[in-house]
């Protein structure tokens, strides 16, 4: 009887002992949950989760997708012209026109009001035009004399508003009312799709031969700076030397020059345009030179000329002051000649009809056809008064002609030994 209390004591601390037991082990548990190595293992666990999701997904999901193509060239024409050409200038901005381009044109001061209010309500009132609004006129006339910079300061002019007001374009383009396209510009967008968009078609060499003598050295003035009535250039009397603060390259008035050029040629960012345009200010027929010795003069530039104006030009033998007008009897050497425009034209001539209905497909009064129109032809419709997708292209065999061009121009022989010579 007296060993009971022992026995019970001995309960009681066996039962405390397994209680202190079970705590601890519940402390380790709790500590092996929030321990560092548990942590761990958790991205580990979220990362075996997320590539088992990935994976099963990826069996399903489609093929990247290519990205697509750039945008087609665009082009921006000035058609520019005279007392007496706002006839011509209409049928000639009807054969270039297309809604993905942009068009200035331009009556000079010389043209009689009612010229210019004429070409204005032609603009007007044109639906396409309209539709698209792609087509502006330079409403405040310039006075231009071609032999003087005046021409050159219109060309800058135009330039200028199609880079404020234009939108996205690729290359300009200076055409007269005497010049006309050989190609549709269905056919010149094709062509042009391929090129790197820096390259400039101008024509030029450095050989002065007696333009050296004749346009350099003589001091001319040209009255339609600084009057408002047109009269002829004027030449003081002593001669100055050739320039040596840069070379002098001469060419073609008509040209195809890069965007990137033009911004060049109008901000100038260097001071190389405007030194190179006052000193052009006194030279005979600048237009035919102030390009050329600006881009040949620039590295930046010098390497991307192609030497050509893109026109095909018909001229005597030897070749005189001014080019001949090309008749129905050039119309081989002229479609031989893979030229996108030609140079110079009578106002309604015949071969324009033929040009109109054998390489335009074009019908009287009526805008070149292309991929875009989706009019009716019956009955002699036109097939553009309705439009469709305005960047699908019809090309016809112009376009072949024209990269056949192309492709001479880059040629080894012909690209880099003829750049800037």
């Amino acid at each position: 009887m007296k060993k009971q209390p022992h026995t019970a004591q001995h309960k009681w601390i066996l039962a405390l002992a397994i209680a202190c037991i079970i705590l601890s082990l519940s402390l380790v548990f709790l500590i092996t949950l929030t321990s560092p190595t548990t942590i761990l293992l958790r991205p580990l666990q979220r990362y075996a989760a997320a590539t088992s999701s990935f994976l099963a997904v990826s069996k399903v999901q489609p093929e990247p997708v290519t990205p697509p193509p750039p945008r087609p060239p665009r082009l921006a024409y000035l058609i520019s012209g005279s007392k007496g050409h706002h006839k011509r200038l209409r049928r000639t901005l009807l054969a270039l026109y297309h809604p993905y381009n942009q068009y200035v044109v331009h009556l000079d001061a010389e043209s009689s009001p009612d010229e210019r209010l004429d070409l204005f309500n032609f603009v007007k009132n044109c639906s396409t035009f309209v539709q698209f609004g792609n087509v502006r006129m330079i409403t405040k006339a310039n006075l231009v004399t071609y032999r003087g910079p005046t021409m050159v300061a219109n060309t800058l002019h135009a330039a200028a508003v199609l880079l404020k007001d234009a939108g996205e374009w690729d290359w300009f383009i200076n055409l007269s009312a005497a010049d006309y396209p050989l190609v549709t510009q269905d056919d010149l967008l094709v062509a042009f799709s391929d090129l790197p968009r820096d390259l400039n078609f101008i024509d030029h060499t450095s050989k002065m031969g007696w333009k050296r003598d004749h346009r350099a050295k003589p001091v001319m003035v040209d009255p339609g700076l600084y009057m408002t009535k047109k009269s002829d250039v004027f030449f003081v009397k002593e001669p100055r030397s050739v320039p040596t603060a840069f070379k002098l390259f001469t060419g073609s008035a008509w040209m195809a020059l890069s965007r990137p050029f033009i911004n060049y040629c109008i901000w100038g960012w260097d001071n190389l345009p405007r030194t190179v345009l006052m000193y052009y200010t006194n030279f005979v027929s600048s237009p035919e030179s102030y390009f050329q010795t600006v881009i040949c003069n620039a590295p930046e530039f010098s390497n991307t000329t192609l030497n050509s104006d893109l026109h095909f030009i018909a001229w005597d033998n030897p070749p005189q002051q001014h080019p001949k007008y090309i008749t129905v009897d050039d119309m081989r050497k002229m479609v031989g000649s893979n030229a996108p425009f030609a140079r110079k034209f009578h106002e309604d001539h015949p071969v324009l009809d033929k040009i109109d209905s054998e390489l335009l497909f074009r019908g009287q009064g009526m805008i070149v056809p292309g991929g875009w129109c989706l009019g009716s032809r019956e009955n002699g419709s036109d097939p553009c008064s309705v439009a469709g997708d305005i960047t699908h292209f019809s090309p016809t065999p112009g376009a072949k002609r024209l990269k056949t061009l192309i492709s001479s121009l880059l040629s080894d022989d012909k690209f880099r030994p003829r750049q800037c010579k």
